[in-house]
């Protein structure tokens, strides 16, 4: 059941006790998880640098899919940018449930998709009616180059403006999901209702689905809101945090 929209993965209803495990967490871990899990320590193919990790941290080379953990284990699980990766995303997402009582699940939106498309996205995904939609890429419309770089890996870290857009309407390019119990999703979708939105030009009223009527007070209040979030995630940066290390740094720390 989804609980909340949170501006990004530092917005997280996560309490000061809790055991967090985050997932995928590749080169840009959360610093508040207790164990990360990555699968893909030797290609970058899937992230954009090598695995990173902070001294705190457990790491467990395991897949996503298949999680050596015992059931409910954990408080909370993070999922950042992994989701449109996976082979088998009904598993991977079954194993989130079965290992934790609450997480977030963070991917890229339709529009993302179509603003920054990487080949190694396997799913587009939408979040309507409070479930997460998956369709198979390989199924839709050719995406041509690919604007990562720009649309993941630069304007949300150096652009003011491009991060203000973000916050005041968090869903514009990503799917920000935070949930209790258990996930509501579909993937590949045989109901039109669904199907639709993956396969044919969206109608006004499937804009109006995805991004709600509003009015100019609820929209500066949600500029405003987003304003003050990004100052406050901006002054975190200023938190004094351990370094973070390579996998081998890791393992040289930890005698492994």
């Amino acid at each position: 059941m989804k609980t909340a929209t949170p501006y990004s993965q530092y917005d997280l209803k996560i309490r000061r006790r809790d055991k967090v495990v985050e997932v995928g967490s590749g080169h840009n871990p959360t610093y508040r998880a207790n164990v990360i899990v990555e699968r893909y320590i030797d290609s970058n193919l899937h992230r954009c640098g090598d695995v990173k990790i902070y001294p705190h941290q457990i790491f467990i080379n395991a897949d996503g899919e298949h999680l050596p953990f015992k059931d409910k284990e954990f408080d909370y699980i993070i999922c950042n940018q992994t989701l449109e990766h996976v082979n088998d995303p009904t598993q991977f997402i079954k194993e989130h449930c079965r290992v934790a009582k609450r997480g977030y699940m963070e991917t890229p939106s339709f529009l993302g998709e179509f603003l920054h498309p990487k080949k190694s996205h396997k799913w587009v995904i939408l979040a309507i009616d409070g479930k997460l939609v998956l369709f198979e890429k390989s199924k839709m419309p050719d995406y041509g180059h690919d604007y990562g770089m720009l649309f993941l890996n630069y304007l949300p870290y150096q652009s003011l403006t491009y991060k203000i857009l973000q916050m005041s309407d968090p869903q514009l390019t990503t799917n920000r999901y935070e949930w209790k119990d258990d996930i509501d999703f579909i993937v590949n979708p045989t109901d039109e209702y669904y199907r639709s939105f993956f396969t044919q030009p969206w109608t006004r009223e499937m804009v109006e689905k995805i991004f709600p009527r509003s009015n100019f007070f609820k929209e500066f209040g949600k500029l405003i809101k987003g304003i003050g979030y990004l100052i406050k995630y901006e002054l975190k940066k200023f938190t004094p945090r351990k370094k973070l290390l390579s996998l081998d740094e890791y393992k040289q720390l930890k005698g492994i």
